[in-house]
């Protein structure tokens, strides 16, 4: 089928949006600090340091929002573009938020069927509800592809093997615990039908991801490094892939 770009129509939030409110609240607080100790109290050691480090906060937080507006976006449709999807395949979603990949990806199918799963929580994206999801559904033109539902992603109400892809975008992470997360990652195995194909993009404990899949026998476990485009604040932020292929049957 013929690649479509994706452009963006609905409203997509931010991403754990308490973050760039801090970074930036930072990052003032050091320029004030700065400004005042160079020209209001010249204290030249003091003003130059607070200059840098406001300086160096402010463009964490644009690096952040860069990452969370535009760079996930990017990165996701290459992604999926590599996939190669004919069209007819059901899609799975784990923490789909507001649906900035879960829409691209209903985006790319014809007969198919691409569903997200939530638990709707706020601080884990901006606005992040049922309804908003729907909304951009309808706003791109996909609504009758999409399919969303309440569920936690470490107890997933499907059968096995009901799905040919199974993606996840910066949402495992969330599970506080690691046992939480095995078990994520161990539901997103189930989920998979022979030849199926999983997709993880997340931050944080992703070569236990990898681990664990490599456990479970899973072809084609891959680990790495993502680009500056989905730099959370900087290099130390960087989201990592892990991708793997579920065994064929013979």
């Amino acid at each position: 089928m013929v690649r479509k770009r994706f452009h963006r129509c609905g409203e997509y939030g931010f991403d754990a949006p308490l973050v760039p409110m801090i970074l930036g609240g930072i990052g003032v607080i050091f320029l004030v600090v700065g400004i005042l100790w160079t020209w209001v109290a010249p204290v030249l050691v003091i003003g130059v340091i607070g200059l840098i480090y406001g300086g160096f906060f402010l463009l964490s937080t644009a690096s952040y929002l860069y990452t969370t507006r535009v760079g996930k976006f990017e990165v996701w449709a290459q992604l999926l573009d590599e996939l190669k999807l004919q069209g007819d395949e059901h899609i799975l979603d784990l923490g789909c938020g507001r649906g900035a990949v879960l829409l691209m990806a209903a985006g790319l199918l014809s007969t198919g069927k691409a569903v997200g799963v939530d638990l709707w929580q706020k601080r884990d994206q901006s606005g992040n509800a049922m309804t908003v999801t729907a909304r951009n559904a309808q706003s791109e033109g996909v609504a009758g592809r999409v399919e969303l539902l309440t569920a936690d992603m470490r107890v997933l109400p499907f059968a096995d093997k009901s799905f040919d892809v199974v993606l996840s975008s910066l949402a495992i992470h969330n599970i506080a615990d690691a046992d939480g997360r095995e078990h994520a990652i161990d539901e997103a195995v189930r989920m998979l039908k022979p030849g199926g194909r999983l997709i993880i993009v997340d931050i944080g404990n992703t070569r236990r991801y990898a681990q664990r899949l490599q456990q479970l026998d899973l072809e084609e476990v891959q680990h790495r490094r993502l680009d500056w485009r989905l730099w959370f604040g900087g290099p130390w932020g960087v989201a990592r892939l892990v991708s793997a292929r579920q065994v064929a049957e013979l």
